[in-house]
């Protein structure tokens, strides 16, 4: 479809002669006399492009552009004028015009100018529309209790500045809550950079965050950029920040105090402009008690909590995301829409779900793929999941009833599933980690912790 530009001068000549070249070259036009009639015209023809001449009748260029802005911010505008100075064309561009052109025109200099500013119209519409479906993809799903007040604490603590402390489960969603709190903020159309403290190894670590020097360590041939230095004027979200070392602590300590750090291997104060959101699955508390997180760091970040609640709290919304992620599944590989019986559902709905949404999520997927016909029945749901509703192991059952607290049961719950995935998965550590979407190394650690006899 061709862009439609819109010619404001009050020479016919003018309009007649950019009709000729911007036609000529697969443009459709529009024309207006003055500023007033241009208002109208844009109106009705929305085009993508207005040429604008300064020195009109009733309306000059400059009200026009004013007005223009003021009704359509996105509107790209180009000046022109037969008497231009440097002070109008400065003045112009401060008021959102995308360029100034002098008359006698170069036609050929116009067209380089309607060709770039036509090109920029478009990156601007596809990143619009990308940052729609980036918005859609991060949807929080659910109108249960807690899900409703969770929406509510991130509409009051988005548009200010404060550092966030999002605490909560694995997969329960807690870079959903970081990316709404951002774009609901005045940062919201800057980076959002995302590090996960636990997936970088900690002698590279300081390099991610902050950058490096040349020459700081073997194999740093070039100066690099940091996460800091890239979300300057924006939000910078530390996941898992509870595995981050105390050296490290101190660094992001120094940038919440200062807004200032260096580089490693370097002398130079780097000066940054961030907003800190940081996550985390343990307790700071006992990690503080424990001598593995620093109390001023935490009491920093912690300006305004949020705790994000397991799946199984809110197991109200579990038809809703089921539905959520069936309409994505689908359409992503362009198979037909698929429904889920409601006896699945109810199911899914008495299950506890460990992995939280994000198991929900995978287990939702791997139905739209496996399914061959359009409705998927409770059969097709995963055994373990409908084994949950009776005793699957009576003696186990009834060891867990006699815990005496929620979270022995959890732990106990967990020791199960861990155990049930390593059998599916052949007793595969690697293979195991990726299907609970758990690291490696942390799938290390609780199988030691609940010691489990690993099979060979």
């Amino acid at each position: 479809m061709s862009a439609t530009i819109l010619v404001v001068d009050d020479e016919e000549s003018i309009r007649t002669s950019l009709a000729g070249i911007l036609e000529d070259e697969g443009y459709k036009t529009a024309f207006a006399v003055d500023g007033v009639e241009a208002l109208t015209v844009v109106q009705q023809e929305m085009p993508s492009l207005v040429l604008l001449d300064i020195w009109m009748p009733r309306m000059d260029g400059m009200q026009t552009l004013q007005k223009l802005k003021d009704l359509y911010p996105n509107l790209t505008v180009v000046m022109m004028s037969g008497h231009g100075t440097i002070e109008t064309a400065v003045r112009s561009t401060k008021m959102g015009a995308y360029d100034f052109v002098e008359k006698p025109l170069s036609l050929e200099k116009v067209l380089v100018c309607v060709n770039n500013a036509i090109s920029m119209s478009r990156l601007k519409e596809e990143n619009t529309s990308l940052r729609s479906i980036v918005l859609k993809d991060h949807e929080m799903i659910g109108n249960s209790a807690p899900m409703k007040q969770l929406r509510e604490h991130i509409r009051l603590a988005a548009p200010t500045n404060a550092s966030v402390l999002i605490t909560g489960e694995n997969g329960t969603g807690k870079e959903l809550v970081a990316r709404s709190i951002h774009y609901g903020s005045q940062r919201g159309d800057k980076p959002f950079i995302e590090i996960n403290c636990a997936a970088i190894p900690e002698e590279l670590i300081e390099s991610e965050l902050f950058g490096h020097e040349k020459g700081a360590f073997t194999g740093a041939i070039a100066q690099k950029k940091g996460k800091f230095d890239l979300a300057d004027g924006g939000t910078i979200f530390l996941d898992e920040i509870g595995d981050m070392s105390l050296k490290t602590q101190a660094k992001v300590l120094r940038i919440l105090q200062e807004r200032k750090f260096e580089r490693v291997g370097g002398t130079k104060v780097v000066e940054v402009d961030v907003r800190i959101i940081a996550a985390t699955n343990k307790v700071l508390e006992e990690e503080i008690r424990s001598g593995n997180f620093r109390e001023d760091l935490f009491y920093r970040l912690n300006v305004v909590p949020f705790h994000v609640p397991p799946l199984r709290e809110r197991q109200d919304d579990i038809p809703l995301l089921v539905e959520h992620f069936l309409d994505n599944f689908c359409r992503r590989e362009g198979r037909d829409r698929k429904t889920v019986v409601p006896e699945a559902v109810e199911l899914m709905k008495r299950y506890e779900w460990p992995g939280n949404v994000r198991e929900l999520k995978n287990i939702i997927e791997r139905l739209v793929i496996m399914t061959p016909g359009r409705t998927i029945s409770a059969a097709q749901v995963p055994s373990y999941i409908g084994a949950q509703e009776g005793p699957r192991d009576g003696a186990k059952q009834g060891s867990a009833l006699e815990l005496s607290s929620l979270r022995e049961a959890r732990e106990e719950f967990e020791k199960e599933f861990i155990i049930q995935k390593l059998e599916e998965n052949d007793w595969n550590i690697s293979k195991t980690a990726e299907a609970i979407e758990l690291e490696r190394s942390n799938l290390h650690r609780k199988i030691k912790s609940y010691g489990i006899d690993m099979k060979k």
